[in-house]
């Protein structure tokens, strides 16, 4: 069952100002960006062709709130043809288009601890139970009380080298530079009621369920959304090294269902102390409920987005960066001390408050339809509509 309007969006519904992109098959077919409001989603070709570059504009949230525009579709319509494959006209975009999409890892003391455990288990779900009661022994909570490039940070490193316990993960957990890597290339994030894609090699991988932030090219943070950081744990565990195997596959990425612009009534303290949800149902009857705080954030977003962008790294699009998982999913799936991964078919919704819904269904990456909508359409497109 596909999910209802309520569902989808925040829990003060149209209060804020959301910005979304949508597909259109008219006689210039293509994306469109828009904001929902009571009546529909209202076309904002004529202040922005892009989200990227409406992003850029001055006290955006103000401008987007006055805009008048041409209403396109329902909110209702639109999601309807968001879980109707047949009907690709009228669905939801990922929120962001021509922005770079990075992702800070190991942010939280649960993934940093998890990080760890695919290192030394080498990519064997198997052996995560045993290593997962060592570490946390060894480790203790406390380690999340630590904050990253501290004196505190630079002792626990020293004591956890001397016991062999240190890990490239403890390194960007604990140091002062932060983990932040490309997720995947502009333009191919996919939305809400999109598949996700999982390798299908993958034995050991879950969904992690993030809120994302939206960037102006000056690391001006103007709004936020949310993302699915689709990751094989099975891959990363083998080698760091293939990061980007483990991270970048089509369909890997999800964000949506909206960019919720910063303004009155949502702003980055917000973000600070957000919860986000994870519920992940499958045809097996499986069901794994799991819920976290952005309040365990290990590094403030503002440092992450510092981190990323700024005299040593530019990004004239503008940047979509997620902030990392609170959670990590260790259920037990189909025995004892296997934990968990995903299956086809699973239905993955992240939730926040103040952020809606962002809902996938799984499949491997090479079942999902294919990425070809790039930055070359999408210049076709704007060109044939003469905008």
């Amino acid at each position: 069952m596909n999910p209802t309007h309520a569902e989808v969006l925040p829990d003060d519904g149209l209060a804020g100002c959301l910005v979304a992109r949508i597909w259109l098959d008219d006689a210039w077919p293509g994306p469109r960006p828009v904001v929902l409001r009571e009546d529909g989603l209202v076309d904002l070709s004529a202040l922005a062709t892009t989200v990227s570059d409406l992003l850029e504009l001055p006290d955006v949230a103000a401008r987007v709130r006055s805009h008048r525009g041409e209403r396109l579709i329902s909110i209702e319509a639109a999601l309807a043809a968001a879980f109707d494959p047949a009907r690709p006209s009228g669905r939801l975009l990922a929120p962001c288009d021509l922005q770079a999409i990075k992702a800070a890892g190991v942010t939280f003391a649960g993934s940093l601890l998890e990080r760890v455990i695919e290192e030394r288990a080498k990519g064997d779900p198997a052996a995560a139970s045993r290593i997962r009661a060592e570490l946390a022994a060894a480790l203790g909570p406390e380690l999340a009380a630590v904050k990253p490039g501290s004196n505190e940070a630079h002792q626990a490193k020293a004591v956890l080298t001397r016991r062999g316990l240190w890990s490239q993960y403890l390194e960007v957990g604990l140091g002062r530079d932060a983990e932040i890597f490309t997720k995947a290339q502009p333009m191919s994030a996919v939305g809400l009621g999109d598949e996700i894609g999982i390798h299908p090699r993958s034995l050991w991988n879950n969904s992690e369920p993030e809120i994302v932030l939206a960037c102006a090219a000056s690391g001006r943070i103007v709004g936020a959304s949310l993302g699915n950081d689709v990751n094989l744990r099975d891959f990363e565990g083998r080698s760091a090294l293939l990061l980007a195997k483990a991270k970048d596959n089509n369909a890997s990425c999800a964000i949506g269902p909206f960019v919720r612009l910063f303004d009155a009534t949502f702003g980055l303290e917000d973000v600070r102390t957000a919860e986000v949800s994870l519920l992940v149902e499958g045809h097996d009857d499986f069901r794994l409920e799991a819920v976290g705080s952005m309040r365990g954030i290990s590094r403030d977003p503002v440092d992450l987005v510092a981190q990323a962008m700024g005299a040593e790294h530019q990004y004239p699009d503008g940047l979509m960066l997620f902030l990392g998982t609170s959670i990590a999913p260790i259920q037990d799936r189909d025995a004892p001390g296997q934990g968990f991964t995903h299956k086809p078919g699973d239905l993955v919704t992240i939730r926040s408050a103040a952020l809606g819904a962002l809902v996938n269904r799984v499949t491997t990456s090479d079942r999902a339809p294919p990425w070809t909508f790039g930055v070359r359409a999408l210049m076709r497109a704007l060109a044939a509509r003469r905008v």
